[in-house]
């Protein structure tokens, strides 16, 4: 067993739903489960079903620390864990991913619908807006997230975000190798007030 040598939590993004294959919900239970092993904390959005569900399950029954965030109006819809380590009822949803961030070291995204995505790109967005240095990164069950792959590319390529943001999202289909990469994070150097700025000043490559 890996255990960084700081208290470490990852925020985990995924649907609420569990997909239609079995590889999703296999894939949720084991980043539970692997999560706890490694001694790092989980916050996620606080429900009890889809892949969500699944992690915090397997966390818990692993021995993790799994700290959940809802809004009120969601309580019903997604059924509220009560069976995690700590759950926070919060107002509204941009206040849940306020939380979320506040409490985590890095980010990690399952596979999961619209609101999945919302959530790890706003995160994304705000590494490169200097609002946080933490990492991102995609577990790409499947080859689930083969797409967003090459939508990141084409971001790059066609001049929309510097390659020094692109490299602060990382897609793997092995879950130890993206914990190994936000453990090792290095921010990179800010050459301009923001992103925008920097593409001006910089020819790409």
């Amino acid at each position: 067993m890996t255990i960084p040598s700081r208290s470490f939590t990852v925020a985990v993004f995924c649907g609420s739903s569990p997909g239609n294959s079995p590889v999703f919900i296999e894939a949720a239970v084991s980043v539970g489960r692997r999560l706890a092993e490694r001694g790092i904390g989980i916050v996620y959005g606080g429900g009890h079903v889809g892949l969500m569900g699944a992690v915090a399950d397997a966390a818990m029954a692993a021995g993790g620390t799994v700290t959940g965030v809802i809004p009120y109006s969601l309580q019903q819809r997604e059924e509220s864990n009560g069976q995690v380590s700590e759950l926070i009822v919060v107002e509204t949803m941009h206040e849940r991913k306020s939380v979320m961030a506040e409490r985590s070291d890095a980010f990690l995204a399952l596979p999961g619908g619209p609101g999945t995505l919302e959530e790890i790109t706003e995160q994304w967005t705000w590494a490169q807006l200097g609002i946080h240095e933490k990492p991102c990164g995609f577990l790409n069950v499947a080859g689930y997230y083969d797409p967003m792959i090459a939508m990141v590319a084409a971001m790059r390529d066609n001049g929309f975000t510097h390659p020094r943001y692109t490299d602060m999202v990382h897609f793997d289909a092995d879950l130890d190798a993206l914990v190994d990469g936000f453990l090792s994070y290095e921010p990179p150097t800010r050459l301009a007030m923001s992103p925008g700025a920097e593409l001006s000043q910089t020819v790409l490559p």
